[in-house]
């Protein structure tokens, strides 16, 4: 192996390993803000995935892809996933659908979160998002 491709395998492995960290790291966030004590990166993933779900019905919502009535269902069955997950409602956690398709779209609201004082990935907006992207993708 060169050591230019030795190089490039290393900084590769290096960003893998900050990822996965972030995002095991993230899961215990939401397990402190939430009171529960699931596996932190099975958990973050599970998010992650009803993230994309919601955010591709919120793209399609926009594009005129799909009509609102559609959007909503797929917004009602996503969150209440969430809420099997976290147990947001019943804690009074303003978890809600941020349905403008430019960004993160299961949030959590500022005012709690500034008002809590919780460790959670923030948007610029200080909105707390659940299942942020940390692959440098998006």
């Amino acid at each position: 192996m060169t050591k230019a491709k030795e190089f490039l395998t290393l900084t590769e492995d290096t960003k893998k390993d900050r990822m996965y960290s972030q995002i095991k790291k993230h899961g215990e966030n939401l397990n402190a803000i939430f009171k529960t004590d699931l596996d932190p990166i099975a958990l973050s993933k599970k998010l992650f995935a009803l993230e994309r779900k919601l955010q591709q019905a919120n793209m399609d919502a926009a594009n005129g892809d799909i009509k609102d009535v559609e959007q909503d269902r797929i917004e009602k069955q996503v969150l209440a996933a969430v809420d099997k997950l976290l147990g947001y409602k019943a804690k009074n956690i303003p978890v809600f659908n941020n349905d403008d398709p430019r960004g993160f779209s299961l949030k959590i609201d500022d005012a709690w979160v500034h008002k809590n004082n919780v460790s959670i990935y923030t948007d610029m907006g200080g909105y707390g998002i659940l299942a942020p992207d940390f692959s440098g993708r998006s």
